[in-house]
């Protein structure tokens, strides 16, 4: 019996669905950029890099979009980290090449060291492949002071970091 050219195999399903997946986030992130910058947004990118002696390849980038309306969107995609496990992942207060990046940004630096008053755009849990993604939108447009990304592994050591720019 001949195989059906129009029934998907399992492999070609999960390719379909990573595919929509992307395209969904393409969509989206179109969807919300042109407003947002429009209305006087701020955007700021940066690059993952391992840190702090970490010897997983890790690759990857963070973006920070500090809308003018009270919000602070953050996205986090990261390739390289080993699978099945959960990272957390926060904007820090120092660049990744000042100590080693110390210091969690807190909307109100007198306030407590979680959020709402800091932005946590993890946990994130890496897939099959290595693959970790992360949002958050957080009440309060991040200052100056919010300037990188970094990524803890379980235990909280520093793992990766992105310097916004």
């Amino acid at each position: 019996m001949a195989a059906d050219p129009h029934r998907s195999s399992p492999t070609r399903s999960r390719h379909a669905r990573r595919l929509g997946a992307g395209l969904a986030a393409l969509a989206l992130a179109g969807a919300f950029a042109p407003s947002a910058i429009a209305g006087g947004a701020t955007v700021t990118r940066g690059e993952f890099h391992a840190f702090n002696g970490s010897e997983l390849p890790i690759i990857g980038r963070a973006m920070m979009v500090r809308t003018a309306g009270g919000r602070t969107l953050v996205t986090v995609h990261v390739a390289g980290l080993a699978a099945g496990i959960e990272y957390a992942s926060h904007v820090h207060a120092a660049a990744c090449a000042t100590g080693l990046a110390d210091g969690h940004y807190r909307f109100d630096p007198a306030g407590a060291a979680f959020p709402p008053n800091e932005i946590w755009p993890g946990p994130l849990t890496a897939n099959r492949a290595g693959v970790g993604n992360s949002n958050t939108i957080a009440n309060g447009t991040a200052g100056p002071g919010a300037v990188s990304v970094v990524i803890h592994a379980p235990g909280g050591a520093k793992i990766a970091c992105a310097d916004l720019a």
